[in-house]
């Protein structure tokens, strides 16, 4: 059974959310939930967030959201950046910190 996670980027639109990105952080359950803890946002999600982020787990290709926030512009900003230093450290040090 492979596992894989990643983080989905949606944005609100009139027929519904649509994923614009998406980030794939690994196969490591602790560095995933470790990563999104440090993302920026609001857990209170309702159907006035323009701006979310999604924590997903893909088990035999199944895919489960675990967790997500609800975003500003400036936080989805801020979070683009911590994923990206996040998972250049994995690929280059061999770990998520």
């Amino acid at each position: 059974m492979q596992t894989k996670f990643y983080i989905n980027c949606h944005i609100k639109t009139p027929a519904g959310p649509e994923t614009y990105g998406r980030f794939e952080i690994g196969n490591d359950r602790h560095a995933a939930a470790q990563l999104f803890a440090k993302l920026k946002g609001d857990k209170e999600v309702n159907e006035q967030n323009i701006l979310c982020i999604e924590l997903m787990e893909t088990v035999n290709e199944l895919p489960f959201n675990i967790n997500i926030l609800s975003c500003t512009l400036d936080q989805l900003t801020e979070n683009c950046r911590i994923i990206t230093k996040e998972v250049f450290t994995q690929y280059n040090l061999g770990k998520l910190l």
